[in-house]
């Protein structure tokens, strides 16, 4: 179980999907390795890094902390760190996966792993720094499906309820027989009905536009990557909470995982796009990714209930056959089945969030390439078959070469 610690104080233009204040920052804008040893807070509070079980630091102030201080309080959690070796992974596996992504992705902008809970490495390629959040573009779906599970949760709809019945003003004059049978489980699963995606950008209102659009095919009947269907989950949230995705999992998650209010673009009727948009730093992701291999537990909080976690996680739709490609085995809620047991959110140009259930491990990348299958590819060939179930001797010697590595990365672009 994960006990952080705590330390003081889309754009509009496409639906492609995939388809020093930091935390002991060691260089700014490179890299910062969880090493064993002292850090003094923002409060002068000298602790010992890298702890099973880190104390709390909380505010010396005196009286009580009003609703706005304990938002801050709550926004200031970070996730312990550790050596790599003390969480059974090498610096030297992990300085030969940095050095072939920096080769071989064009171009990565940050990674951070973690293993047990604890971040044991973390690297930005300038300009993208720890502080900044990045565009998650189709990464934004899996906290789109979260809103749902917990709008499911709270009781303002099912997973079998008709897509229809959430928009009666916005319905074509006859609506086809497949049109009403589409089910918020079809709009989570990519399997509803459509030959192709709906053109939502060139209309003014996309709720129309997308029941408008022919349903040729049965829904539930095949998977059809689809963006515009990640929105209509939103606009559902959105219709039977009263709130937008960003601000009904404002208190729900990201105040829990200390998560400040992030930015998420909108639609022109001021609906959460769902389907990108959101933005996030490289640990957020990392949180969330920490909490869906928590089953959605996070310190003594069931965040997420564990049932959706699983159901959301779990394969629901094939979308492939080809046992060589993390893009063919299986679809859940908004997340992706990879090789090797592991599911994923993901975005466009290399947005990964990947868990690693077998290896308790979450894998954070964020960068500007092309192909995203070569770059998941590189986290199989280098980091999973580094992970042991053991403590490795530490080694400053591989930790202060992975650090010379990671001085100077630079973004291509």
């Amino acid at each position: 179980m994960l006990y952080p610690q705590r330390i003081a104080s889309d754009s509009f233009n496409s639906f492609t999907g995939s388809a020093d204040q930091g935390f002991f920052l060691m260089r700014a804008r490179t890299v910062s390795l969880a090493l064993m040893g002292l850090f003094t807070s923002g409060l002068g509070t000298p602790a010992l890094f890298g702890q099973d079980n880190p104390q709390k630091i909380q505010s010396q102030a005196s009286g009580t902390l009003d609703k706005q201080d304990k938002r801050e309080d709550k926004q200031s959690v970070r996730l312990p760190r550790a050596t790599p070796e003390s969480q059974g992974v090498s610096s030297a596996s992990i300085a030969k996966f940095i050095q072939a992504a920096d080769e071989k992705v064009n171009s990565m902008h940050s990674f951070m792993l973690l293993r047990h809970g604890k971040v044991i490495a973390e690297a930005w390629w300038t300009p993208e720094d720890a502080n900044k959040p990045h565009v998650l573009w189709s990464l934004s779906k899996s906290f789109t499906s979260t809103a749902v599970g917990l709008a499911v949760h709270d009781g303002k709809l099912s997973v079998q309820d008709r897509v229809i019945g959430f928009f009666p003003d916005a319905l074509p004059d006859n609506p086809s027989e497949n049109l009403k049978s589409m089910r918020v489980l079809d709009l989570l699963t990519m399997s509803t009905g459509h030959q192709d995606e709906p053109n939502l950008r060139a209309s003014q209102d996309w709720i129309k536009t997308f029941l408008a659009h022919p349903v040729p095919r049965k829904p539930g009947s095949f998977f059809r990557y689809n963006t515009p269907a990640t929105f209509m989950q939103s606009a559902i949230v959105q219709k039977v909470t009263g709130q937008n995705v960003v601000d009904y999992l404002q208190t729900r998650l990201f105040d829990p995982l200390g998560i400040d209010a992030p930015k998420w673009d909108k639609n022109p009727q001021g609906i959460s796009i769902g389907g990108y948009g959101l933005y996030l730093t490289t640990e957020d992701i990392a949180k969330f990714g920490q909490l869906y291999l928590q089953k959605g537990r996070w310190e003594n909080q069931q965040l997420i209930p564990s049932d959706w976690v699983q159901e959301a996680t779990t394969k629901q739709v094939s979308n492939g056959s080809d046992p060589a490609s993390d893009w063919n085995q299986g679809y859940g809620y908004q997340f992706w089945r990879c090789r090797h047991n592991a599911f994923r959110g993901d975005g466009k140009d290399g947005q990964f969030c990947i868990v690693l259930p077998d290896q308790d491990s979450v894998v954070v990348m964020t960068a500007n390439t092309s192909n995203m299958q070569s770059q998941l590819s590189l986290v199989w060939e280098h980091l999973l078959g580094a992970m042991v179930d053991k403590d490795l001797p530490e080694s400053p010697k591989d930790r202060e070469n992975l650090e010379g590595i990671c001085t100077g990365l630079r973004a291509k672009r």
